[in-house]
């Protein structure tokens, strides 16, 4: 059961987590270690699911305060804020202490008219938007399939992960804690939310073409370095760093998924010239895109 109920934390809006796509997976999956830079009360578009392996604390989820220990499982919807708030001891760290992973929704749910069975997690999907405690039995089976996740590749991780979603969404009740009240909304800044949506639009819109800081700064009524130090405040990221990670997973997409030459996968993706994007595929991926698309072929002919 929850300690009590946290109006008073929404006073401090929630970050906007920039999730970012992963071009050879269709969801996220990481872990990390506490405290961690990420590790904070937070927001973003995708559902989460979250294990703790050790350390103990309070989750807050929207309006809800509860403890959580290892082997704790939640489920977290999008657009609610949360954070799990470990009790450390002065300068104590904890290595390896979540399991994240994230994922599209709506993406998934799309696929319904090619693989109905996909109808079968809607009614999950629609509980864990106020957030969803897991125990016992179930926490333990989805505990380990997020653990087993991590390492496989290919056709198994997409098994494992369809095992999890079935897992959670057959929960018995028992197993299931409601999180988020029902009348609960977040209190965002309504200001900030508008300025960053209409960012995202623009980045999303001219991000293979000429994007320009100075011209988003325009639009947004903002001086450019006030948009930029609002732009990281909310994002955690610097805008240009963004675009640079955006059209690189972009490229690594292409990469994978077509036979286009690099010096033309380079102008698809926004670049005018091939040593400029050679050198920020290099900062992302640490190799070319020579290097990245020869790896996969050799990955591919090993499987």
């Amino acid at each position: 059961m929850p300690d009590h109920r946290a109006p008073l934390f929404e006073q401090r809006p929630a970050e906007l987590e920039v999730i970012l796509p992963e071009p050879e997976h269709s969801f996220r999956w990481y872990e990390h270690d506490y405290p961690y830079p990420l590790a904070r009360w937070n927001h973003h578009p995708e559902f989460e699911i979250h294990l703790i392996r050790q350390g103990s604390g309070k989750l807050l989820a929207g309006d809800y305060i509860g403890p959580f220990g290892p082997g704790h499982v939640a489920m977290i919807g999008p657009g609610l804020p949360h954070d799990w708030m470990a009790d450390l001891a002065p300068d104590e760290y904890l290595a390896g202490r979540d399991v994240v992973l994230q994922f599209d929704g709506a993406a998934w749910l799309a696929l319904r008219p090619t693989l109905p069975e996909l109808a079968q997690v809607q009614g999950l999907f629609e509980r864990a938007r106020r957030g969803l405690a897991f125990s016992g039995d179930t926490a333990r089976r989805a505990a380990q399939l997020l653990e087993a996740i991590g390492p496989a590749r290919g056709l198994k991780r997409l098994a494992l992960f369809l095992e999890l979603l079935e897992a959670l969404g057959q929960a018995p009740d028992t197993d299931v804690l409601s999180l988020a009240s029902p009348c609960y909304a977040p209190t965002l800044d309504a200001r900030s939310s508008e300025r960053i949506h209409q960012a995202f639009e623009y980045l999303h819109a001219e991000l293979t073409g000429d994007l320009r800081l100075s011209e988003i700064a325009r639009r947004l009524n903002m001086s450019e370095p006030g948009f930029s130090r609002f732009f990281k405040r909310i994002t955690g990221h610097g805008f240009v760093d963004l675009m640079r990670k955006l059209r690189v997973q972009r490229a690594c997409r292409l990469l994978l998924n077509s036979e286009l030459p690099v010096t033309e996968i380079c102008f698809e993706v926004g670049y005018n010239n091939l040593s400029n994007f050679n050198r920020h595929f290099r900062i992302e991926m640490n190799q070319t895109p020579s290097e990245y698309r020869r790896l996969l072929a050799q990955r591919a002919t090993c499987a």
